[in-house]
Parts: structure tokens; C-alpha cells; sequence
């Protein structure tokens, strides 16, 4: 039986009855909530902190009927999105059941945001149109009901309390989806063919799961001064899931087993500082670490970066990319033979065959999927003989995260630092006009601006362009990925330093590159970019406590073609804290999910929709685990 509380728009409660649930439900009753497990009430609102939720939510009254529910930030009470129906568990559910087996009808998001007219999935019946809620009257008693349309306009009535069983249907295509047939046999075998492919899946998931954990890695001891004044210097208080994300990297590395780890978070929201201290905690033991960037700006600035952190410290960190001397490259790669370099940060030259490690004990590696073929057939090798961080800021969708998290070490930094503020986005036709002021108010604000074309063959014509509009006073500089590197390397350093107002580059700024006092990006022929560059493209402002702008341009007259019109959509939209999981989401639909989990896979997404395959994911994953096939360390995991 699943044991749960609906609470939905319009939908009138019995106050007492609500509260009286949640305290069966293993709740307290606060004055306000700050965890887990958290109620309270303020006349109109009631605020509930439901177990397996990121965030709490906010329930508003209209005497007792409830007029929204909307998740808020409980340090500041901001309010964010606003939610149709909300599912809520029982706290620690799965201490009070875990005997209870894992099935498809166990929902994997809290949230059903259902509007009229949006194709939905009931697992038991298939595809059909979800045409509202309708009240009906059952035996004297009055209930709300999904009302869902099937083939031959054949309709479902699904009562409330059954509503974990349904979802909106996600397939990452653009096609209308084959409404089923009630009653039909042919929804049953679709699941099945689903079923057994997805079984595939998590066998293979398990298998590079279980070969890892037979293979003994190094145990690292646990915390030492020296790591504890490391951390100290972090100049930023850490969030919640900062902290969550360190300890889950440590208990891999003291557990003795060989970690590969997942690390999701949006940009801007601290990835680097957790690899910071995996690698600290990695030389401490007297082992090497290589941190592997996909651009040659992003090594230089992470190398800064540690070296500015590890100054008091007795460690050797070299930079190996193309802003090095070849005498300088050949030094560094010796010192990595014979142990004298200690940390190494460097792009894909770091793959190269004569780089050799005397005691590797540490591989950090910043968006896999920018690398090629060849450095990711190396990337797997190296997988199998050393710890691996993965960084990325392309969040996977958290369905498919909690499916997945049985199967692979995943960790989510999902809550926005401190201070930080939602970034200003307009997409908007070319306009001189509009990117002289936006400039012009950036840097009478002292900021800077980031000013990018996609061009090499034409940024310089757009440099002599805004410098005809824009005041002499202006400092400009242009950097791209064909400029010697000494220019390249000169141009960003005066831009970190604040000498350059303006930088006109390429997209060799998109991966992690960090400049605070930069708040304005001005992104030209937005048109052509997809929608997660974009929004790594944003992330390169917003990293101040001063409001930053994000202007997206199009030519002026251009006719959009469908999905680029849903793109920049998308973009102008999902402007929140914390969206990234709204725009892997919004991406993957436009794109498809063929490069998350296979093309194969992409044809059971389409066929039973992505949530009940996350689902059939899940189930999968803890049959095999139950039948005692893997033993991996995860098996009281839910």
C-alpha cells in the first residue's frame, strides 16, 4: 500500500485532520521550518518540510481552501515555483518501510504540475489527455478525480488518492504521442518490451558498479589539521549541499573502495570548491591529482585559484596547457614522473602519451562531455585505477537522478550560494541602442561586461562596431581560441585584474571561467546556440551579490525556426535560482535524450514516457540488488 497525503489547488482540508496526518506521519510541529520533517502554521499558511523534498513548501489558505502551494527558501523566505498537487511521504519512509518492495508506483518527484490539456501517463493504463479535476460522487461521497481522456475519447476518472500513479508525459520529442485504448492488452505489452530494456540498463549499471567496488582502492585517513585550516580559507559560507557533497566525497575515499562520483550542480553554485578539498585531502596522503578543464582559460584559472589556496602550504602545483612554454610543459611532465609536482591543471594535453604519473591518486574532471572520442576512451582506463570526480553543470533531471542514485555515486548541489540573485534575461532583436546603455550602466556601475560573437572570422570588424558607439573612455579587449596563447593568456589576465571594461570573445568563455565583477553578458546571434550553452553562458554572471543581465539578441527580421523560438523561450523563462534542472529537462525535449542514455534507450523514453521509465529504472535496480546479484554498499538506499 502507498501511504502518502495529496494536497492540491482548491482542494478544501480539514485543518486538524491535516495536522493530526502529519504527526502519524512522524512530523513536529515548529515554530518555523528549517529540515526535514518541519510544520508550522501562521494564520493562511502553513509551511511543510516533506520528507525527500530539497526545499520546503508554502501552502496559502483561503479559509480552508487552498488557493497555491509554491516552495520557498527557508533562510529567507523567498518564494519560488508554484506547484498544482504536491505528494507528501511520510518522514524517513524508508525506515518505516524500506520490507516494502520497490515498485513502478512509487512516484520519483513529489510534484504533479498538470495543465488542461497536457498528455499524461497512468502506469496501469497508458497514454491519454489530461482534461482537469471533475468532482464525483461515489456512494454518498463527494471526492475530486483526474479526468483523462483515451482513444475514442474514452475517459478515466483517477480519484486523489490514486494520483501517484499518474505523470506528465515527457519523451524528448517533438511528436504528439498514440493515445491507448482503455481496456487494451497493448499498453501492457509496451511496458513489458520497456521493462525488459530498461532491465539491460541496470545490469550494466550494476556491472561497472560492482567491478569498481571489487577492485581495493587506497584508504585515505581522516581529516587532518592541516585539511581543517584548508577548509577554513574558503571565502564563502558553504550551502547545505556543499557540505552534503564534501562528506559523501570523503566517506568514499576513507571507505577504502575506489570512488567515481557524479558531481550536478548549476553553475556558479560551488562544484569546484568540493573538488578543491577532494584533491587537498588527495596530496595530504602524499598522492598526485590531475585536474582535467576542456579549455585552456578555465586551467589557467583554476590554477590561479589553487595557488592562491595552497600558498601556506608545502605543495606543487603546475599548469600544463598551451599557455606553457614547451620547456615549461617538458618540466612539468617530468615532475609528474618523479613526484616533485604534486597537483596538475590542464586540458586534454594532460591525455597525452607521455604523461605519466609516479603516484596517482586523484583524476578531477570537469564536463566529460566536451572531450572527444579518443580522451574518453582514456578518461573510462583511468576509471578502473584511480578516483575519479566528474564535475558537471548540465544537471542530469532529478527523476533520472533518483533512479539512478542505487546505481552510480551521485551527489547534487542544488541550493544557490548566499546573496546570490536571479539573473535579469531579455532576448531581444539587435540593437545598438540597447547594448550601448546596457554597457554604458555596467561600467558607470564599475563592472564589466562580456560582449560575445561566435566568430573568429568577423570579431574584430564587432570590436571597431561598439567602439564607434561607445565613449573613448571604454576599454575593450578580444579573445579567442586562435590568438597565440601569450595574447590570449594577457588579454584574460587583464580583464581578471579589471583593466579591460569589455571583453568581445568567443565561446572559449563558457565552461566555469569565474570574474565577479563581471555582470553583464551580451550574447550575439543567440539564435544559433542550444539551450544548455546558454545557460552556461549566463552563469558567467551572477556571481556578486549586484544584479546581473543576460542579453540574448537576435538579427532583426530573423524568422526562427521552431526550436530555436522554444530555446530562447526557455531561456527568457527559467531565470530562478536552482533552474538547471528545468533547462536539462527543457533541453533534452528539444534535443533528445539519445547522448544521456542511448539511442535505444531514447525509443522506451518514447514509449511509456520519461517519468514511468525512470520508474521501470528504479524497480529494476532494486530487484537486482534484493535478488542479492550485487552487492554494492548501497542496499538500505531508497
Amino acid at each position: 500500500m502507498f501511504e502518502s497525503l495529496k494536497l492540491y489547488v482548491g482542494l478544501i482540508i480539514d485543518l486538524e485532520r491535516l495536522f493530526l496526518n502529519l504527526v502519524e506521519f512522524g512530523y513536529k510541529r515548529q515554530e518555523s521550518v528549517l529540515e526535514e520533517g518541519d510544520f508550522s502554521r501562521r494564520g493562511g499558511i502553513i509551511d511543510i518540510f516533506p520528507y525527500s523534498f530539497e526545499l520546503p513548501i508554502r501552502i496559502e489558505l483561503e479559509d480552508n481552501l487552498i488557493s497555491s502551494i509554491r516552495t520557498f527558501n527557508p533562510s529567507n523566505a523567498k518564494l519560488f515555483w508554484e506547484h498544482r498537487i504536491v505528494i507528501i511521504l511520510p518522514y524517513k519512509r524508508h525506515a518505516a518501510l524500506k520490507g516494502t518492495p520497490i515498485t513502478e508506483d512509487f512516484p520519483l518527484t513529489n510534484f504533479i504540475d498538470l495543465n488542461t490539456g497536457d498528455y499524461v501517463v497512468h502506469n496501469q493504463h497508458g497514454i491519454g489527455k489530461f482534461l482537469g479535476l471533475n468532482k464525483i460522487t461515489v456512494r454518498g461521497n463527494s471526492e475530486d478525480h483526474l479526468v483523462i481522456e483515451y482513444d475514442r475519447q474514452e475517459k478515466l476518472f483517477v480519484p486523489v488518492s490514486s494520483m501517484h500513479l499518474v505523470q506528465k508525459y515527457f519523451a524528448f520529442q517533438i511528436h504528439r504521442p498514440k493515445l491507448n485504448r482503455l481496456g487494451s492488452k497493448e499498453w501492457q505489452r509496451v511496458k513489458a518490451r520497456t521493462r525488459k530494456g530498461v532491465q539491460k540498463l541496470a545490469w550494466e549499471l550494476l556491472t561497472l558498479q560492482a567491478m569498481r567496488l571489487a577492485t581495493k582502492g587506497f584508504k585515505y585517513a581522516k581529516d587532518a589539521d592541516w585539511q581543517k585550516e584548508f577548509e577554513e580559507s574558503f571565502p564563502y559560507d558553504e550551502t547545505p549541499d556543499q557540505l552534503k557533497a564534501v562528506k559523501e566525497v570523503k566517506e568514499d575515499m576513507e571507505s577504502g573502495k575506489l570512488m567515481d562520483r557524479l558531481l550536478c550542480g548549476d553553475v556558479g553554485y560551488g562544484k569546484t570548491e568540493v573538488a578543491m578539498r577532494a584533491a587537498f585531502k588527495t596530496v595530504m596522503e602524499g598522492k598526485q591529482v590531475a585536474y582535467l578543464v576542456p579549455t585552456t582559460i578555465l586551467a589557467e584559472q583554476h590554477y590561479q585559484n589553487f595557488s592562491l589556496r595552497l600558498k601556506k602550504f608545502p605543495f606543487n602545483i603546475k599548469l600544463l596547457c598551451r599557455f606553457r612554454t614547451q620547456k615549461e610543459q617538458k618540466d612539468t611532465v617530468l615532475g609528474l614522473k618523479g613526484e616533485s609536482v604534486d597537483i596538475v591543471i590542464g586540458t586534454h594535453r594532460l591525455l597525452s602519451d607521455d604523461v605519466e604519473f609516479k603516484d596517482l591518486g586523484l583524476v578531477i574532471i570537469d564536463e566529460e562531455q566536451r572531450f572527444g572520442v579518443r580522451h574518453k576512451e582514456k578518461l573510462k582506463r583511468l576509471k578502473t585505477s584511480t578516483n575519479i570526480i566528474t564535475l558537471t553543470a548540465t544537471p542530469i533531471p532529478r527523476t533520472l537522478y533518483m533512479s539512478l542514485m542505487a546505481a552510480r555515486e551521485l551527489s547534487v548541489i542544488n541550493t544557490p550560494p548566499l546573496n546570490r540573485l536571479p539573473i535579469e534575461t531579455i532576448v531581444v532583436e539587435y540593437d545598438e541602442d540597447l547594448i550601448r546603455q546596457a554597457i554604458l550602466k555596467e561600467v558607470n556601475r564599475h563592472g564589466q561586461v562580456f560582449f560575445l560573437h561566435n566568430r573568429i572570422e568577423d570579431i574584430e570588424k564587432i570590436g571597431q562596431r561598439l567602439k564607434k558607439i561607445l565613449p573613448s573612455g571604454i576599454r575593450f579587449g578580444i579573445g579567442h581560441g586562435r590568438m597565440p596563447a601569450s595574447e590570449l593568456e594577457g588579454v584574460m589576465s587583464a580583464f581578471l585584474k579589471g583593466e579591460i571594461d569589455c571583453l568581445i570573445s568567443t565561446v572559449i568563455i563558457e565552461s566555469g571561467i569565474d570574474i565577479p565583477n563581471a555582470n553583464t553578458i551580451i550574447v550575439n546571434q543567440a539564435q544559433t546556440f542550444g539551450l544548455s550553452d546558454m545557460h552556461q553562458l549566463r552563469g558567467r554572471v551572477g556571481r556578486f551579490k549586484r544584479k546581473a543581465y543576460a542579453y540574448f539578441m537576435i538579427p532583426k527580421n530573423f524568422v526562427l525556426d521552431k526550436d530555436a523560438r522554444r530555446r530562447l523561450d526557455a531561456i527568457a523563462q527559467y531565470t530562478q535560482l536552482g533552474s538547471g534542472f528545468n533547462i536539462a529537462m527543457e533541453d533534452l525535449e528539444i534535443r533528445g535524450a539519445g547522448n544521456l542514455l542511448g539511442v535505444q534507450q531514447h525509443g522506451f523514453i518514447a514509449a511509456v514516457g520519461f517519468d514511468l521509465y525512470c520508474r521501470l529504472l528504479r524497480e529494476a535496480i532494486f530487484s537486482f540488488k534484493k535478488a542479492g546479484v550485487f552487492k554494492t554498499g548501497h542496499e538500505d538506499e531508497n
